[in-house]
């Protein structure tokens, strides 16, 4: 008797940012899932594609979003560690991060290509512009990096837990996670997230998953395009 584990499809490799990525480790579902959980409330099943289509119109313009749930992704993202926490404050998802308690950090960290200036009317966002000095202020930067990873190393070195040491490094290092999500919770996250008041460095990774979903899910996906469009 075959007792290996069946393993999932693995789905191509988004590379973001400097060391990023967003990859695809599984999905359940289909449109016609969505479909099919909306209409047992009163015992059908799917009418065809062209009724299929509107109802999931109606449950998106209506409001009706629990069908959607019936749908998951389960991706594998690595990210700086301010944007994984942006992240997480979306909660209905079940969450899985590497630890650095228990493994030791690598040489990772994000560094932007330049960087932008407070925006004065959005407190939260930040725009380009061609004032700054990129040049001196990367080596600033990349100076303090550099400095907080070889005392991290020093403390590991002088016999420092790893849980003790990582207090010490910036939230531009590089973390990975898995993330289960279903579709309703998804479409939030890139409603929010792939929107231009977003951060860059999270947006670039909603749009990556906003080109997942629209391949996974595509009736789902044009019926929330044009409700947006609407809006």
């Amino acid at each position: 008797m075959n007792t290996t584990c069946p393993q999932p499809v693995q789905e191509e490799v988004i590379s973001l940012l400097d060391h990023g990525f967003v990859k695809l480790i599984d999905f359940m579902g289909s449109d016609l899932r969505t479909v099919n959980a909306a209409r047992v409330s009163f015992g059908g099943v799917s009418k065809g594609e062209e009724k299929d289509k509107a109802l999931i119109k109606y449950l998106m313009e209506h409001k009706h979003l629990s069908p959607f749930e019936h749908c998951t992704f389960q991706f594998h993202i690595k990210c700086p560690i301010f944007v994984a926490r942006q992240w997480m404050r979306h909660r209905i998802a079940s969450y899985n991060e590497v630890s650095a308690r228990y493994t030791e950090v690598k040489d990772e960290f994000y560094i932007p290509s330049e960087f932008r200036v407070q925006d004065t009317h959005n407190k939260q966002g930040s725009l380009a512009s061609k004032d700054l000095d990129n040049e001196t202020l990367l080596k600033i930067y990349i100076d303090s990096i550099e400095a907080s990873y070889r005392a991290y190393q020093r403390l590991l070195k002088a016999g420092v837990a790893k849980e003790m040491a990582r207090g010490l490094l910036p939230v531009s290092q590089y973390t990975q996670f898995y993330w289960t999500v279903n579709a309703r919770s998804l479409l939030n996250f890139i409603s929010l997230r792939a929107d231009g008041h977003a951060q860059y460095e999270i947006r670039v990774y909603a749009e990556a998953i906003e080109k997942i979903f629209k391949q996974k899910l595509p009736w789902t996906w044009a019926a929330f395009e044009a409700l947006q469009n609407k809006i």
